[in-house]
Formats: C-alpha cells, structure tokens, sequence
C-alpha cells in the first residue's frame, strides 16, 4: 500500500477549457480517490504575477509569495502541469519558480547561512503537451533541453529528492475523442506512479559537486 501524500498541483494555461486543465483535474481525481489530499494553485485563475521585484533576489519574499506558501502547507509532491510553447514552458510559470520556489529556499533558511530549501526533499513531477508530436519535439531537442534546465537544474538548486515527466503530444481543439480518452488514461497511470513510487521516469537526486 502506498503511503499517504500531498500533492501540490501548479497548472498554468490561459483557457480554463483546455487539455492542460483537464490533466490536472484528472490527475487530482485520482490521487484523491486513494485518499491522498491535494492543493490545486490554478495560476492564471489566481492572477498570479510572474514578474520578481529586484527586491525578492535577496532579501524578503513580498506578501503574495508568503500567503502562497501559506496556501501550499506542507507539500510531498509539486505537480507542474503545462503546455509546451515554443519549445519551452508559459512564462508564468517560470516567474512562479522564480517567484515562489526561489523564495522557498529563504523562508526555509536554517539559520544558520545556508539557504535551506523547504523544497529539499520533495518529489518533483511535469504533465506537459504540444499540439507537435513527441518525435518532432525530441529531433528538436526539445526533451532533453527540459530536462536539463528545467528538471535536473531545479532538482539540484531546491534539492528535490527525484523528478519525473510525462508527455501527452498530438494535443488540439480538433483532438478525437478515443485520444483524448487515452491521454486521460495515461494521466491517471501516471498519478499511479507517482503514489506508489515505481514510476520508471523517476531521476533521483543526485547533487552536482
């Protein structure tokens, strides 16, 4: 039986009609059918600001980011859900790691210099999609550039503990229903995975020296 945990979901898609926000509720339904508790921070719904204030790099978070970390509580898993765009993720959410998970690394500060991440230790998962098709995206190199400045980078700067990604590609307003049907299922195999910690995707953390 796997054990009991907390899901922070960070979706971030500008039409609350969209695959990505479908995937995330997918997702959410189905770790909390197995009992595990969840926060869902649907960023463009929040009005979320992106943009980090010379202010934030170095010295105390502003409000909004404190009262996020106040409505995350005490999180297991982060669950990065968006689209791929022009071969990178939404600028909003790059400005909430930015933002927030930078901040993470001051608020979590041990006092004693370092910048104890309350990251460290966490598990780190990606639900991305593309209207491209995974085979195009990897010719392009797209795969491998997220993995390494947008997963590995972010497992040794917070010290997540592992991370895991998984694709859905082919994604459209003109999407069949029999696809749109097996991307769902493979949404909840995924939010399987990651409960019961066999996931094949996983990357443990291995810190860079």
């Amino acid at each position: 039986m796997s054990e009991t945990l907390k899901h922070a979901i960070i979706v971030c898609h500008p039409a609350e009609q969209s695959f990505t926000m479908t995937v995330a509720d997918r997702y959410a339904e189905t770790v909390r059918a197995s009992g595990h508790e969840v926060v869902v921070r649907d960023l463009y719904r929040l009005g979320f600001d992106p943009v980090l204030q010379d202010e934030e790099r170095h010295g105390t978070p502003r409000a909004d980011v404190e009262a996020e970390w106040a409505a995350l509580g005490k999180v297991d898993v982060f669950v990065l859900v968006y689209p791929i765009w022009f071969g990178a993720p939404p600028a909003m959410l790059k400005g909430y790691i930015d933002r927030v998970f930078g901040a993470g690394r001051q608020l979590g500060n041990d006092g004693s210099g370092g910048a104890a991440s309350l990251l460290v230790g966490k598990r780190l998962v990606s639900l991305t999609s593309s209207g491209s098709l995974k085979a195009w995206l990897s010719e392009k190199g797209v795969f491998g550039s997220l993995r390494t400045v947008f997963d590995r980078y972010l497992v040794d700067v917070f010290g997540f503990a592992e991370t895991a990604r998984y694709h859905f590609d082919g994604v459209g307003p003109d999407m069949e229903e029999k696809d749109v049907r097996f991307h769902l299922a493979e949404v909840e195999k995924a939010a399987k995975e990651v409960m019961s910690r066999l996931s094949p995707n996983w990357e443990p953390y291995k810190p860079v020296r």
